[in-house]
């Protein structure tokens, strides 16, 4: 027990590691979607359920253990950075079906944590907090796949200004409580101390002014396929 809750650096980003790690989770979220979908809807609901569920338990689970630990800092480990933010949230989604929940989950969740499996800001390997990061973060995006596949959700157009009125409102919701606690939660006040996708936007505020700007035609890049699908059709 104390070797999988001890925390370490054994993980190298961008190495063999990284990768069998990625395609272990392209391979279980692939397995998870073609296999659900050979199910009757309610076998399908049960299952996208007991897969939200799951990843929001991983997100609680890891506060807990932290404090279990004893090192439990609520400047940096309250689950409000936004991968574990959306992990909590993201039964609502399941539950009710909710097309709201879904187009602004979906840009947010492809976008951003799909960009943390790209660029990890977690370096521990083989034990809890690797198996939780990994769990969250790509069950998120296996989720979003799921909830495409699976519920026949698809994001329109509106979908890309929904989603982005929706980070606007977390951020300020960030600002503000970044500014009384002294913590730095969705990176607001600096950027993460591992190499991410930001480094290449400049030092702080900076980055932040950057992300804005480039945040819409990300999300319309990510749209680009559903709109050319539909204009085929």
């Amino acid at each position: 027990m104390d070797f999988f809750l001890k925390e370490n650096s054994d993980f190298s980003a961008f190495s063999i590691q990284h990768l069998w790690v990625v395609f272990l989770c392209i391979c279980f979220g692939t397995f998870l979607i073609l296999c659900t979908n050979k199910q009757n809807k309610r076998t399908q609901s049960i299952i996208g359920n007991i897969f939200a569920f799951s990843i929001a338990f991983t997100v609680v689970l890891g506060t807990l253990v932290k404090i279990y630990k004893g090192n439990f800092n609520f400047q940096e480990d309250l689950p409000l950075h936004l991968c574990s933010f959306l992990g909590l949230t993201i039964p609502l989604l399941s539950v009710t079906k909710n097309f709201v929940f879904y187009e602004v989950f979906f840009f947010l969740i492809i976008a951003g944590t799909l960009q943390s499996l790209i660029t990890p800001d977690e370096y521990n390997y083989l034990n809890f907090p690797f198996f939780r990061y990994w769990f969250v973060h790509a069950g998120l995006v296996i989720f979003m796949l799921f909830a495409t596949f699976i519920y026949k959700m698809r994001p329109s157009i509106k979908s890309v200004g929904k989603s982005f009125l929706g980070m606007q409102v977390y951020m300020v919701c960030m600002f503000v409580l970044n500014y009384f606690l002294g913590s730095n939660y969705f990176y607001t006040n600096r950027k993460p101390n591992a190499t991410t996708a930001l480094d290449l936007f400049g030092d702080w505020p900076q980055y932040v002014f950057v992300v804005e700007l480039f945040i819409i035609p990300y999300f319309l890049l990510i749209y680009l396929p559903f709109y050319l699908t539909r204009k085929k059709n």
